[in-house]
């Protein structure tokens, strides 16, 4: 069975070898690089089933690097676990809007940090299983392996979170879903959340769909729901 392939990003060289060494002994091909630029080239290079993301990073940050491999289509599968100084809140909430899996907190414990790991690498294979089929109803059509989503045949680029949103609301039509559960769906639990980001995202996928955005009704007080 072939082992799964972790790229760890961080500048700082004890916290590297930190990460590296309990990954490592747990049997994960570990890869390190020290900066926001060689990351984006490795992550696109080599395809690693995971990346653990330093925010502070010399040059290009943590959430550029972030938001450079969620958008596009080659790279923003790949699961993101941010590690964070305490305190970040902002970033981190930033972060995971971006399209980040999980977050941990420095100073962390290094058993934490294969937990999580492992949780995330546990999520995306549910999400590949769950994922995979194509939906079409009426003229739209979402095509979860191509990250594609089409508007009678008219191609509509949307973020990684505009996607996830559409396509879990349009997997279950006539559903309600409260604006945490969204972001449960999308994330998976324990993430900060607020109404007014689902709600920013919502209005942005909107009004890229055009005609179709009516799909997508509000249910006042509680939620979204995909049109029936």
């Amino acid at each position: 069975m072939a082992r799964e392939n972790i790229l760890v990003v961080e500048d700082e060289e004890d916290i590297l070898e930190l990460v590296r060494y309990n990954l490592a002994k747990e049997g994960f091909q570990i890869g390190g690089v020290s900066c926001g630029e060689e990351a984006v080239q490795v992550v696109k290079a080599k395809l690693p089933d995971l990346v653990i993301l330093d925010l502070m990073l010399p040059g290009v940050n943590g959430l550029e690097v972030c938001k450079t491999l969620k958008n596009e289509p080659k790279t923003q599968h790949i699961p993101i676990v941010m590690l964070t100084a305490k305190g970040e809140e902002a970033d981190i909430v930033t972060g995971l809007e971006l399209g980040a899996d999980d977050y941990i907190t420095k100073p962390f414990s290094p058993r934490v940090l294969v937990a999580r790991v492992r949780a995330v690498l546990r999520r995306k294979s549910r999400q590949i299983v769950e994922d995979s089929s194509t939906i079409q109803i009426h003229d739209l059509v979402i095509n979860p392996g191509r990250h594609e989503v089409l508007v009678e045949g008219r191609p509509i680029e949307l973020t990684f979170t505009e996607f996830r949103i559409l396509q879990t609301l349009a997997r279950r039509p006539g559903w309600v879903f409260t604006r945490y559960q969204i972001v449960e769906a999308i994330r998976g639990e324990g993430y900060p959340v607020t109404d007014r980001s689902v709600d920013v995202h919502v209005v942005g996928l909107r009004k890229k769909l055009g005609e179709a955005g009516h799909y997508i009704q509000t249910v006042r007080g509680v939620g979204y729901r995909f049109r029936e």
